[in-house]
């Protein structure tokens, strides 16, 4: 079987070596390269559409970043009652407004972020409905 001109999907066509060429499909080992493989997955997320050997790379090199990222700059998983007062950060709340909404004694959600209260099962469901995020997340890792 031979391929038809012209096709540019698959393994080896041409736009996926066009892109192989601009910027090597590598562990990346520094900030530099870092910058230039943001440039790149940039460029291609601006495009309207991707063939689908623009749309292998794209993911490919997504992966080399995030993979450089973790290894440099890995988050540090949060959970508990420092991830209640993110949530009450991000969602930009006071702590009045979330007892009232989510049914907990004001005083009582005061010692659970003071740490003079373990966070019970009935406030981690309560919480994770009032702010609609996963209950494991008040649970300790």
């Amino acid at each position: 079987m031979s391929a038809k001109r012209g096709n540019t999907s698959g393994p080896a066509g041409r736009a996926y070596l066009a892109l192989i060429r601009e910027f090597p499909l590598r562990p990346i080992r520094s900030e530099a390269e870092l910058g230039r493989a943001i440039a790149m997955v940039d460029a291609l997320s601006d495009r309207k559409s991707l063939t689908p050997d623009e749309h292998d790379y794209l993911l490919v090199l997504s992966d080399l970043i995030e993979k450089y990222e973790d290894e440099r700059s890995p988050i540090p998983a949060i959970s508990g009652v420092p991830m209640l007062r993110y949530l009450f950060e991000a969602k930009g709340v006071a702590q009045a407004k979330v007892a009232a909404e989510a049914g907990i004694a004001e005083s009582t959600l005061s010692e659970i972020l003071a740490g003079k209260r373990k966070l019970g099962i009935k406030h981690v469901t309560r919480l994770a409905g009032y702010f609609k995020v996963d209950p494991g997340l008040f649970l300790p890792g």
